[in-house]
């Protein structure tokens, strides 16, 4: 039976504040953790898929635990990537509106540390960091977690590789006496060590029923495809979504920036973001995406850690994940607040056996989506042909001679006319839709 906020043991101003947000019913890992935080002393594992409200769950705590009196930095929270550091900062301070005794300050990397300094010169409770950026500051004697009560590990699963150099240092500065408080997706082995070295024998650990919750309004399908032709069913896909958001996760920076090239050639409303991009591009990728100025997000996985659009329709995945756990966190970007989404993972012949092993491991089922024929691409190509026509800018540096001597070949053709002419000089250009010109392929070929 679901429980109420007024239930979880929550202060009077953080229900104020939920009312005053339309928050009504807490999630899954909301009901299980806030409780357990507010009454316990253990260290806290929180298992729970991407989208079903984690950062409250451990921020709405957390705020009603922070002493006013004590000046001191009393939390430290670090997450993997600069994106969802602002996604948590943006959260507590909207959590805690009713609250505005208490300091919390973001010092996420990728921005200039000078006024980070300054702020943490000043009284402040929460810290909100990347390890990297959290590390410099502590070299500059710029802020002091020696006597930092709570230590957050958010997406803990996705700063696994960032945390391996870096959270020992971290570590070494806070008090022994403190709570270490961990979020995640999956309890996979990396987190397991992670759980064995910094926190203590007694930790209360909670989940979320993956199957059941996890998945659920995700339509999961895949579709096996040639190397040479998966750009083109990709965009056949894309052109049966358009007007939707979506969001095509690569391995790497380079497959993304060659994607999300080819995407924009065909006139598809997207944009790129990775690692290697600076903030300031990230940042305005992610409001263009937010604003529906674009529509299509090429991203890495670690970049799109920190995404909270609640419509996005559907995910793909180009590249098959290499481990589970980054399948469950692609998928969560869609089906948000209870919201129906679709999964496409595109493989290639030799990748069709791993799809049975994704089931058993996730409790999830796989349909495969159709794919195209070569037809029905070659058409869809030809309508991304005609997009380009019409999206492309008038060039203004022509000569008019030259502009003149065009439209007296075309002067005497009506609208419809010039549209038949253009498609079927399209056709000649193309095998699949002009029989013909196959036909005398194969014939040479012959010879």
């Amino acid at each position: 039976m679901s429980k109420s906020f007024l239930e979880l043991g929550l202060s009077e101003s953080l229900l104020k504040t939920l009312s005053d947000l339309k928050i009504v019913e807490p999630t899954e890992i909301q009901q299980k953790a806030i409780p357990m935080l507010l009454t316990k002393l253990d260290d806290f594992v929180g298992i729970a898929k991407t989208g079903t409200g984690k950062t409250a769950a451990f921020g709405l705590p957390l705020l009603q635990l922070i002493d006013v009196e004590n000046d001191d930095v009393q939390a430290i929270i670090l997450t993997p990537t600069r994106e969802l550091g602002h996604q948590v900062f943006d959260n507590l301070k909207e959590f805690a509106k009713q609250s505005p005794e208490i300091s919390i300050a973001s010092v996420c990397g990728g921005i200039p540390i000078k006024p980070q300094i300054e702020r943490l010169s000043q009284t402040t409770h929460i810290v909100v960091a990347t390890p990297g950026r959290l590390m410099d500051l502590m070299k500059r004697n710029s802020v002091n977690i020696k006597n930092t009560k709570y230590l957050v590990l958010d997406e803990a699963d996705e700063m696994v590789s960032a945390l391996k150099d870096g959270l020992d240092s971290i570590v070494a500065e806070l008090p022994k006496q403190r709570r270490t408080i961990l979020f995640s997706a999956t309890l996979s082995g990396a987190i397991k060590q992670l759980v064995q070295n910094y926190m203590s024998k007694h930790v209360i650990q909670v989940s979320v029923d993956m199957e059941t919750v996890g998945h659920r309004g995700i339509d999961h399908q895949y579709v096996v495809v040639e190397p040479i032709e998966k750009l083109n069913v990709l965009m056949h896909f894309l052109n049966s979504k358009e007007g939707q958001r979506g969001i095509i996760f690569c391995k790497t920076k380079a497959a993304v920036n060659k994607l999300a090239k080819n995407l924009v050639i065909n006139k598809f409303s997207s944009g790129a973001l990775h690692g290697s991009l600076t903030q300031g591009i990230r940042d305005r990728v992610m409001e263009q995406f937010r604003a529906g100025h674009i529509n299509i997000l090429v991203a890495t996985d670690l970049a799109a850690r920190g995404i909270d659009v609640k419509d996005v329709s559907f995910v793909v995945n180009y590249h098959l994940p290499d481990v589970y756990e980054t399948y469950v966190h692609r998928s969560g970007r869609t089906a948000r607040a209870g919201a129906k989404g679709f999964a496409l993972t595109v493989i290639q012949e030799d990748e069709a056996f791993e799809i049975p092993d994704f089931e058993d491991e996730l409790g999830i089922e796989f349909k495969e989506y159709i794919k195209p024929n070569s037809q029905s691409i070659e058409e869809n190509n030809g309508v991304l042909w005609a997009k380009q026509i019409f999206k492309t800018k008038p060039n203004h540096d022509l000569s008019l001679e030259f502009k003149n001597n065009i439209k007296t070949i075309f002067h005497h053709l009506t609208k419809d006319e010039l549209i038949e002419k253009m498609l079927a000089n399209y056709v000649l250009q193309n095998t699949s839709l002009n029989p013909t010109k196959e036909h005398t392929q194969r014939k040479k070929k012959r010879k």
